[in-house]
């Protein structure tokens, strides 16, 4: 790590203060992204980073995090405690400074913190402001302080409570419902997070508990992000045993990577910054893709593997089928946007590029093995991306749409405007055919498919592109696949997998999140996809029909109905229902119920596909019996 502190105790007079708290409850979304579930989380995540700090300081290896009945979050860290001193400045407590003006802290004074992960812009004044009532209570020169705040203001002084033999920070806090949308904290979360600040922080115990239902995890990886990697492949057939680690340092800079090759087709790269998970990546990602490319091209020509003839490895080709975890931690990182998501410190790519350059050479010739397995993948994924790029071509010159032998092909909308447009994803000629005569002409589109379509996690791109209905979507669409992918060219606002509601379609529409992950994955990030909901039942009594979407919506109604009299039809097809049917329940806007497909975490996604859609079956099975008991509409 680099640290300047060793391990020394910071002071109040390291506390700067810059700004005051007074618009945050007024703009909430500013400083915490939203006022929805990812906002209320984001709270949970801004303390925990104060004691995360703690830990890369030297002065912190654990961190208890609980979520109590009433969906109050605690967070107790074992650091040196918040300050209790006078500040000069404010002439108030450190505590009560830190938590009610915005941007006083540690971090942002040079000699505090050399390194720092939760400089998020907001921290914990702002989690002060957004809750209900917050309690702070520090250890720190053998005593123990608290204080209480209401929706960010001081209700009591700081005042000592008793004796303490030991230092560190309490904090508890419950959001306010008169600022988010929702209140009650999810552990699954919570708890993907913080496994991954353990896989970080190396050493460092995090403890999760949630006390609604007695359920607890504890985090703690000495392997660090080799463990993370190992966890990640753990569904998957690495081709090399050995997983790939180094960690260096220059220029006050600490670069830290693992990596390994599996059998699959793509590649997940996962890039951290100071902790924060750079998710649009930024300059350590350019610096690493670069080198990584340089170095195996380098050795594949030193030993061979290419001939003189061929053209160098091209960075898709080397990145098939990798699991990497890059991680920087720097002195004063830049981060593009609001929300922190991408590293823009220039210095950094020069940085990354030459300490993984060196390392990889390196390790490719003291592992020979090793490197011929991962030449001879990278060298079958140039040749099917040029079998997929011959095959792109002879597309172009002849409309894919023409040349599909589907017995329903696209019925395009009248509309160009593609935030007004929309096409429905239907299976069969049946829902096809109801779906065709049923939609709004005008600015709905229908694009009905033959059965399942290739799930792609088995098949390289070149073999996908043999499909005839994966071929019609991507001209349907048309934002091109892989690296030609263009969000701009998209020509409908919204594309709607419409299924039916039984296990074949629960399939289909996992074999279409599949392909849009792997191959589409802007699509879900912009939230472009959405799941249609048909409805499960039809309940007539006398003239009167209801239309039900839910087994508990059922129950509902025939309480309100009365339980006699009644007729029931289940729908397990869009076909069984007419055109006039299907508009009414499932097309029309005013209507209708969809859901929007999001990625909150590309991890826990990319997990999520490797287990149901990969090779291993045992990974599936144990995920299966772990979920069964939130199947609903089974049909057996």
């Amino acid at each position: 790590m680099v640290n300047e502190n060793n391990g020394r105790i910071y002071t109040a007079e390291e506390i700067q203060v810059l700004t005051g708290l007074e618009p945050v409850r007024k703009r909430p979304g500013m400083y915490i992204g939203s006022t929805g579930e990812r906002g209320l989380h984001q709270l949970v995540y801004e303390v925990v980073d104060n004691s995360v700090d703690e830990a890369l300081a030297g002065v912190c290896d654990t961190i208890k995090v609980w979520i109590d009945k009433d969906n109050s979050i605690t967070v107790e860290d074992n650091g040196s405690g918040i300050p209790v001193e006078i500040h000069p400045q404010t002439g108030k407590s450190t505590v009560e400074t830190v938590l009610t003006i915005l941007h006083a802290g540690g971090k942002f004074n040079n000699s505090a913190y050399k390194v720092s992960g939760g400089l998020h812009g907001v921290g914990v004044s702002v989690v002060n402001a957004l809750s209900e009532w917050l309690i702070v209570k520090v250890k720190r020169n053998g005593k123990e302080y608290m204080q209480k705040f209401k929706r960010g203001v001081p209700v009591t002084e700081l005042e000592i409570i008793g004796e303490a033999d030991s230092t560190g920070t309490t904090i508890s806090f419950k959001p306010d419902k008169e600022i988010f949308d929702v209140v009650e904290f999810d552990y699954k979360t919570l708890e993907f997070r913080f496994r991954e600040m353990a896989f970080l922080n190396k050493g460092i115990l995090i403890i999760l508990e949630d006390r609604r239902t007695n359920t607890k995890n504890k985090f703690h990886y000495e392997g660090g992000i080799k463990s993370f990697v190992e966890y990640m492949n753990k569904n998957k057939n690495p081709i090399h045993k050995d997983i790939i680690y180094f960690e260096g340092e220059k220029d006050n800079t600490v670069v830290e990577l693992s990596m390994q090759y599996t059998d699959s087709y793509s590649e997940n790269i996962y890039t951290f910054a100071n902790n924060i998970n750079t998710q649009e990546g930024g300059t350590h990602l350019s610096g690493f893709r670069t080198a990584l490319t340089r170095a195996i091209n380098d050795y594949g020509r030193k030993y061979n593997y290419l001939k003189e003839k061929d053209e160098n490895l091209q960075g898709e080709d080397v990145r098939e089928g990798l699991t990497a975890i890059l991680s920087v931690k720097l002195f004063e990182p830049q981060f593009e946007g609001q929300t922190k998501t991408k590293l823009g410190n220039n210095e950094v790519r020069g940085i990354v590029e030459s300490l993984v350059y060196d390392y990889l050479t390196t390790y490719l010739e003291e592992n020979p093995k090793s490197g011929k397995v991962i030449l001879e993948k990278a060298i079958n994924a140039a040749r099917a991306r040029e079998a997929a790029r011959k095959a792109r071509e002879i597309s172009r010159k002849r409309s894919i749409l023409d040349s599909i032998t589907l017995p329903g092909k696209l019925a395009d909308c009248q509309e160009d405007n593609v935030e007004l447009t929309e096409v429905f994803i239907v299976e069969g000629d049946s829902a096809g055919g109801s779906a065709k005569q049923g939609r709004d002409r005008k600015y709905q589109a229908v694009l009905p498919l033959r059965g399942k379509i290739m799930n792609v996690e088995k098949a390289r791109i070149d073999k996908m592109l043999e499909s005839e209905e994966i071929k019609a979507m991507i001209a349907a669409f048309g934002t091109g696949i892989g690296n030609e992918f263009d969000v701009e060219k998209l020509r409908y606002g919204k594309i709607i997998i419409m299924t039916d509601a039984d296990v074949d379609g629960s399939h289909i529409r996992t074999l279409l999140l599949t392909f849009f992950y792997r191959y589409m994955r802007k699509l879900l990030e912009n939230g472009n996809i959405y799941i249609a909901q048909p409805p499960l039942y039809k309940v007539t009594k006398g003239k009167t029909e209801h239309y039900v979407y839910s087994d508990k919506e059922l129950d509902e109604l025939l309480e309100k109905i009365g339980r006699s009299n009644y007729t029931i039809q289940r729908y397990k097809g869009l076909g069984e229902m007419n055109p006039e049917q299907l508009w009414e329940t499932t097309m029309d806007p005013e209507k209708r119920i969809l859901l929007k497909v999001s990625i909150e975490d590309a991890m826990a996604a990319d997990e999520i596909f490797t287990t149901l859609m990969g090779d291993r079956v045992r990974p599936r099975r144990e995920f299966i019996r772990k979920n069964a008991k939130m199947v609903k509409n089974l049909d057996i």
